[in-house]
């Protein structure tokens, strides 16, 4: 049973830092401790940049994952191939409906439409750094479609589409090829809800 809620952090002072396509604030506040009374003064840089919507495309029909590829300049701190395997994803801006968002980025990203699309979760992607939500679906997806290169030229989007077979995305999640978060936990939900996604979408089960 948790004990606290946001009632019981205090907000002191809220600071700009960096106003930009993304935000940086400076938080101040105090909390109610464990033990029991208030914390100390706590000071916290927070990196705001809205929340997102993921869908990870999947083809009942023929067991296959679309994933798409594209640099991260970040990536290259720990990684030689910043070119990373991910699933559909954009963020969300105000007013917009999450679910319009899949399609959206679906479309831009992998010029696919999507069918069934179906809620997973959601989850915050870097709790200690950044107020970002990521709500994360799945959606049927015909994969003979997935080819080619995608991407608005304006966003310097420059995206490889492609699909691999089930058999695959095990073995690229088993030895860290796919090494992003969000790609990760998608992947890991189908292997563990393959049965019932398929019977939730009417497909029938293979002999």
């Amino acid at each position: 049973m948790r004990q606290f809620t946001k009632d019981d952090v205090t907000l002191l002072k809220k600071e700009s830092l960096y106003e930009g396509f993304f935000k940086l604030n400076r938080y101040i506040f105090t909390h109610k401790l464990f033990a029991g009374g208030e914390s100390k003064t706590v000071s916290r840089e927070v990196f705001e940049r809205g929340h997102a919507a993921a869908v990870l495309l999947y083809d009942p029909e023929r067991e296959e994952i679309v994933f798409l590829e594209q640099v991260r300049y970040p990536a290259i701190e720990t990684n030689d191939q910043p070119w990373l395997i991910e699933v559909v994803a954009g963020i969300i801006e105000d007013g917009e409906n999450i679910e319009d968002v899949c399609h959206r980025e679906a479309a831009e990203e992998a010029g696919l439409e999507l069918r069934n699309l179906t809620p997973i979760d959601s989850y915050l992607s870097s709790p200690g750094a950044s107020t970002e939500r990521i709500y994360l679906y799945i959606a049927q997806v015909d994969a003979t479609r997935a080819e080619g290169i995608h991407g608005l030229e304006y966003e310097a989007e420059d995206i490889r589409v492609f699909s691999v077979s089930l058999a695959t995305a095990r073995e690229w999640l088993d030895s860290g090829k796919i090494d992003n978060s969000t790609a990760i936990i998608a992947v890991q939900w189908l292997f563990l809800n393959h049965h019932k996604i398929r019977l939730q979408w009417g497909i029938n089960e293979r002999e």
